[in-house]
């Protein structure tokens, strides 16, 4: 007769290969999703359809990967400061542009967009490694502009683009002036047992209890919390409170984290945001407190020759 014990056993047994499985097989697709379930891969809509001064950049990542993107301007002859915004994991660039319009008028900024490889209309398919590629290449695209203050750009990203732009701006001191994250999370390892909760003991990260035996199955583990505390650039931490996919602790560990190694760190919540929609729910309060940040830590830290002769070239940006 089969003891209890070994019953047990197996039950553990099978639910650790079968989580296994689950993770080596479908892991890109539960991390990263270019295409909205019923909708298409290419974009709804594009900037000129809410009547703003874009420009089509194509890029070529490291690695050979075409990039596609749009630099959007607040006027024709705005230096800055420049946004460079990356996404959540879900549809592509288009579904953010009513925000993004938003965000020109409110910020009087430059943004611009990065379809992911395997997004929009990028080639490739979607990895951590290849995404952080595509980050590099964007930033490095910005960088050698001239008609924007290279001094000023910010990086802004919310959820996975939060993980995405921690990596890009802790590599690149000289590059970031400063980053913004919204509602991200710790680490997908700690994402796996809020996603799927009965792996929650087998995979984890620094808020995880579990034996951790499927970590080195995860391709993916985009592990924020590990790279917020080396970022020596101020930050502004987002959070919504009624965030419905990531956890708001998430984002009070990350601060936590970053504070202890950083002085220039500014953590605000918002009590009404959700996932996706904190910078509608928080009103003009967010927008505020993005602009206030950005003064305080990019714009005025200029040499001021150097912003009086942007002023007197784009008196309408920013400042």
């Amino acid at each position: 007769m089969v003891s209890y014990m070994s019953l047990l056993s197996y039950g553990i047994g099978g639910i650790v290969v079968a989580g296994m499985a689950l993770l080596v097989a479908f892991q890109e697709k539960l991390v990263y999703v270019p295409v909205l379930p019923g909708l298409t891969k290419s974009y709804p809509i594009t900037p000129g359809r809410l009547r703003l001064l874009f420009e089509d950049v194509w890029l070529t990542s490291s690695d050979g990967v075409r990039l596609h993107s749009w630099l959007i301007k607040f006027s024709p002859d705005c230096t800055g400061p420049t946004i460079l915004f990356f996404q959540e994991n879900a549809g592509n660039i288009a579904h953010r542009l009513e925000m993004v319009r938003i965000m020109l008028q409110k910020l009087h900024c430059n943004v611009f967009m990065l379809s992911y490889r395997g997004y929009g209309a990028s080639d490739g398919y979607p990895s951590q490694q290849g995404i952080t590629r595509d980050a590099q290449a964007a930033l490095d695209h910005l960088s050698q502009r001239t008609d924007i203050d290279t001094s000023q750009i910010i990086v802004f990203g919310r959820s996975l683009g939060g993980a995405v732009g921690a990596v890009v701006t802790r590599n690149n001191p000289d590059k970031v002036a400063a980053l913004i994250l919204e509602n991200t999370f710790t680490s997908i390892l700690d994402m796996a047992g809020v996603l799927l909760p009965f792996l929650k003991w087998f995979i984890g990260g620094s808020t995880s209890k579990g034996p951790k035996i499927l970590n080195f199955v995860v391709r993916s583990p985009w592990s924020t919390i590990d790279v917020v505390g080396q970022i020596k650039q101020p930050i502004l931490f987002l959070s919504g409170l009624r965030d419905e996919m990531v956890p708001p602790f998430h984002m009070e560990m990350l601060y936590a984290k970053a504070a202890a190694h950083n002085k220039k760190c500014i953590f605000v919540d918002f009590p009404t945001g959700m996932h996706m929609d904190t910078w509608l729910a928080g009103g003009d309060r967010y927008w505020k407190t993005v602009g206030t940040f950005l003064q305080q830590n990019v714009l005025e830290k200029g040499d001021e020759s150097h912003h009086n002769k942007n002023d007197s070239e784009s008196s309408d940006c920013a400042r």
